[in-house]
């Protein structure tokens, strides 16, 4: 089956977003400045990380609050998918793939993506 291009939101804990709220990077950057990482990935490496993914990502400002999940920081992934007409969220986080589908919105794990 062939790729097709469309927006996807990729929830924290799969790291690398094409779409990110401000909050959630500032969220990511804090989580990887963590001790759990040092064995793993260099500081600087990881500083660099997220400066190329401040450069890349798109900055979306939310205007419909969304307050639909448990935990409401997967609110912002949920208003960022609605806001630019997302149509999945990748994510690890089984709270907020129990919300699937959410209005329109695929919510899914990332090997679920990749076996379309």
């Amino acid at each position: 089956m062939p790729l097709e291009f469309l927006r996807l939101v990729a929830h924290t804990n799969l790291v690398i977003s094409r779409l990110l709220l401000p909050q959630s990077v500032a969220e990511l950057a804090e989580v990887l400045s963590g001790a759990k990482f040092d064995s793993r990935i260099g500081l600087a490496d990881r500083r660099e990380f997220i400066r190329v993914l401040n450069r890349i990502g798109e900055r979306v400002v939310v205007t419909a609050p969304v307050h639909a999940g448990r935990d409401p920081r997967d609110d912002d992934f949920l208003e960022v998918a609605l806001h630019r007409q997302g149509r999945v969220i990748l994510t690890g986080d089984r709270v907020l793939r129990a919300l699937r589908p959410f209005r329109g919105v695929d919510i899914i794990p990332s090997r679920g993506y990749l076996e379309r």
